[in-house]
């Protein structure tokens, strides 16, 4: 399950973050952090997605 969402972290990352800890700081942060850019956003869905 874990290669799957670190694959929609890679195409949408905060569906990722969201598919691991619902809504809540890190999702809100990683859609903050895509914004400002994609790479970003990427690195700490895969962190999210990882830690847990």
């Amino acid at each position: 399950m874990d290669v799957l969402r670190i694959l929609l972290a890679i195409l949408l990352p905060p569906l990722g973050v969201f598919l691991q800890v619902g809504i809540g700081l890190h999702f809100w942060l990683n859609i903050l952090l895509t914004l400002f850019g994609y790479i970003p956003g990427i690195i700490h869905a895969i962190w999210v997605i990882i830690r847990k």
